[in-house]
């Protein structure tokens, strides 16, 4: 009986060993062992199932641990991508709404951005002052760069547990970013564009403002002194009513080279301490070219070619008084005329010198640059009219009908006529001037 056993056992040792020698294409293995070993006599079989070794059961729960571990890094990048995406779509979003505000927006009539049908913000989250629309953009821009150094670091953790960061969502955030960087930068400018335009309109708005009211005070001191027109373009005054630097007429001729001259005009100067300047002609390179002045308790004084005579001429009365001055180049020759009548004479004033052509005519300002630059304390303060000026020197007697009112002539180089005589300034005006006899002293009421 145990022959019979253990030739049973050699018979199956070498069926399996001829299958081995085969190379088990037959079944496939099942991983089963079996090993002889001798029994006793009475046991019911020889096969034992080998036991594994143990250096198979860790690798295979090294094995086990490595799929967790994979598992777990795809459910994170799957988790990141995921996240990624809706980053990516609230960013399109945002460049939409960008894009359509530039698109739709403007200002309205208030400063504030708006849409142009239902005058609501275009973005939501816009304001409506300009500087809190730069600034919320600048909070927006700084987020959304946040959002996006959180996913970097996201890519770095990632990188660091073995997982990887898609490159190509990266370089879309950052291509969005960009995008939406130039959209803020254009904005920006947009804004300063619009408040430099809207100072600009408030500027010349201001300017037309100021203008218009000095044409209506203009208008109204005419209505108020009851005068509509002129009876004849010489008979008008110009009144400087304040001393300031910027009222004051301006004729529009000039003169031409003069080596003689006669000038002559009406005057009537408010009372206080000096007349000021009724007259003044200056030329590039000097702005004393010729001028009459009364400044402080001094006398007047006639400058040519900034050489200074002084005139024995008193006209602080607040009366009407007609003045003429003449002179010549020939050794300086001067003479002072007060209502018809010589009350000076003078030489050596500016000798051999030619009157320069070319300059500017001011009445009621003296001129330290050729047109402008007045001074206040030398303005003229009262009323002028019939300013005309010879390029010769007039006869007493042709003086004289011109002070006593028998006669009007105009100058034969510059003449007194309302279309050449330009007014500066809110509050200076032209105006009817009174008759002749009405002016003459012995008839001043």
């Amino acid at each position: 009986m145990l022959s019979l056993l253990r030739l049973l056992c050699f018979y199956a040792l070498g069926l399996g060993y001829e299958k081995f020698v085969r190379g088990q294409d037959d079944n496939p293995d099942t991983g089963a062992r079996f090993l002889c070993r001798a029994i006793a006599v009475g046991a019911d079989t020889c096969l034992v199932p080998v036991v594994p070794e143990p250096n198979a059961a860790a690798q295979e729960e090294v094995l086990r641990n490595t799929v967790m571990q994979l598992r777990e890094t795809v459910l994170q990048q799957k988790e990141t991508i995921v996240n990624q995406l809706g980053t990516i779509n609230e960013l399109t979003t945002k460049l939409s709404l960008c894009e359509s505000a530039s698109e739709e927006g403007k200002y309205d009539s208030g400063g504030s951005w708006s849409k142009n049908k239902n005058n609501q913000n275009t973005m939501g989250d816009l304001p409506r002052d300009p500087n809190d629309t730069i600034d919320n953009l600048g909070k927006t821009m700084q987020s959304l760069k946040d959002r996006l150094e959180n996913l970097e670091q996201q890519q770095r953790r990632a990188n660091m547990s073995g997982a990887l960061f898609p490159s190509e969502l990266r370089d879309l955030l950052q291509r969005r970013l960009g995008d939406l960087e130039k959209q803020l930068l254009s904005k920006v400018n947009n804004l300063e564009e619009e408040k430099s335009l809207l100072f600009n309109e408030t500027t010349a708005h201001r300017q037309k403002t100021e203008s218009t009211l000095n044409s209506l005070l203009t208008r109204i001191n005419e209505l108020e002194k009851g005068g509509s027109g002129f009876k004849s373009p010489e008979q008008f005054k110009l009144v400087l009513p304040l001393r300031t630097n910027y009222l004051y007429g301006r004729m529009a001729k000039s003169l031409p080279e003069m080596y003689s001259f006669t000038l002559c005009m009406w005057l009537r100067s408010s009372t206080g301490p000096g007349i000021g300047t009724p007259f003044s002609y200056g030329v590039p390179g000097q702005a004393n070219e010729i001028v009459l002045m009364e400044w402080g308790n001094n006398p007047i004084e006639l400058l040519i070619n900034d050489k200074v005579a002084q005139l024995p001429l008193s006209v602080r009365d607040g009366r009407w008084h007609h003045i003429c001055i003449t002179w010549t180049t020939r050794d300086g020759l001067w003479e002072a005329y007060q209502d018809g009548q010589k009350l000076g004479a003078g030489d050596n004033l500016a000798p051999w010198h030619r009157i320069k052509p070319g300059g500017a005519i001011i009445l009621g300002q003296e001129q330290d640059m050729v047109g402008g630059r007045f001074d206040a304390t030398q303005a003229f303060v009262g009323e002028l009219s019939q300013v005309n000026i010879w390029d010769k020197v007039l006869k007493p007697a042709e003086i004289l009908t011109m002070a006593n009112c028998s006669s009007y002539t105009s100058g034969n180089v510059v003449s007194w006529l309302d279309s050449d005589v330009e007014v500066f300034g809110g509050g200076a005006a032209k105006f009817p001037l009174e008759i002749c006899q009405d002016r003459l002293p012995e008839t001043e009421s």
